[in-house]
């Protein structure tokens, strides 16, 4: 059995990482600041899990997060192999004709 030889064009690039793991770390730090809230005594209720930093920015980072992990995802790569490099013609500038 012979493998089908591609080219040697990546899937993601340098920049389509740089971004994904920018999702990454925007949505772990959602997560960590969901973290907490909760009272020593179970007894005793806590208005700590109702503030603004539960509520409100730690959802937005996540569902930020999860928007640069699209982006990078849907993003176009630009790594092209040397054989994709010459098989493309080279884009000419349309004339104007008067």
């Amino acid at each position: 059995m012979h493998k089908k030889q591609q080219g040697d064009a990546l899937l993601f690039d340098r920049h389509k990482y740089t971004w994904l793991v920018i999702g990454l770390v925007v949505t772990a730090l959602g997560f960590l600041l969901m973290i907490g809230g909760g009272s020593e005594d179970p007894a005793e209720f806590s208005d700590a899990i109702f503030n603004f930093r539960r509520l409100t920015l730690a959802p937005l980072l996540v569902l930020a997060g999860y928007g640069i992990q699209i982006y990078a995802i849907m993003k176009k790569t630009t790594n092209l192999s040397e054989k994709e490099k010459q098989e493309k013609p080279p884009k000419s500038k349309p004339t104007k004709k008067n």
